[in-house]
C-alpha cells in the first residue's frame, strides 16, 4: 500500500467502511463504490456458495498495477481494491473497490476500469457450487 492505494487480499470478511475511509478526502467531491456480492443463482441454476482461490503474490502485484494505471489514466485521488478468498455464502462480499476524485465522472470511470480489469487479469479463480454440482467459472488454477 502506498498513500494513494490500498490493496488487500484476505480470508476475512471485507469491510466497506475501511475502503470508504481510505479514499475519502476534503478535496474530493465524489466517491464511487463497487461492492460485488454473491448472488443466489446464475444461468438458471441455484448457487449455494462461491469458493475463491488465488495466487496471492501475483494477485497483489496485478491489483497494484490496476490501481497505478487507474491513477495515471483517470483524474482520481485515491483507490482501494480489496478481494476476499475462501468459501463465501449468498450475500457475502468477495470484492470492494472505492475510488475518490474531485468530480464524479473520473471516480465512476476508474471504478469500472478497476473491476473490469481485475476480472480479466488478476489470478483469482471462482468455483460456483450449485445444488447439483460445481463448476469453475474461469480458468482454474
Amino acid at each position: 500500500m502506498n498513500e494513494r492505494t490500498s490493496i488487500k487480499i484476505t480470508q476475512e470478511t471485507l469491510n466497506l467502511q475501511d475502503c470508504y475511509h481510505f479514499v475519502e478526502d476534503d478535496s474530493c467531491g465524489g466517491i464511487a463504490v463497487f461492492v460485488g456480492t454473491v448472488r443466489n443463482s446464475t444461468q438458471n441454476k441455484t448457487v449455494t456458495l462461491l469458493d475463491f482461490s488465488g495466487y496471492e503474490p501475483m494477485a497483489i502485484k496485478e491489483m497494484q498495477k490496476i490501481a497505478t494505471k487507474a491513477l495515471e489514466k483517470y483524474d482520481i485521488y485515491k483507490i482501494a481494491i480489496h478481494h476476499a478468498l475462501g468459501k463465501l455464502k449468498i450475500g457475502d462480499v468477495p470484492v470492494i473497490i472505492t475510488v475518490s476524485s474531485a468530480h464524479r465522472k473520473a471516480a465512476f470511470e476508474a471504478c469500472e476500469f478497476a473491476i473490469d480489469t481485475l476480472k480479466e487479469t488478476v489470478p483469482i479463480w471462482k468455483k460456483e457450487h450449485f445444488t447439483d454440482g460445481e463448476v469453475w467459472v474461469n480458468s482454474h488454477p
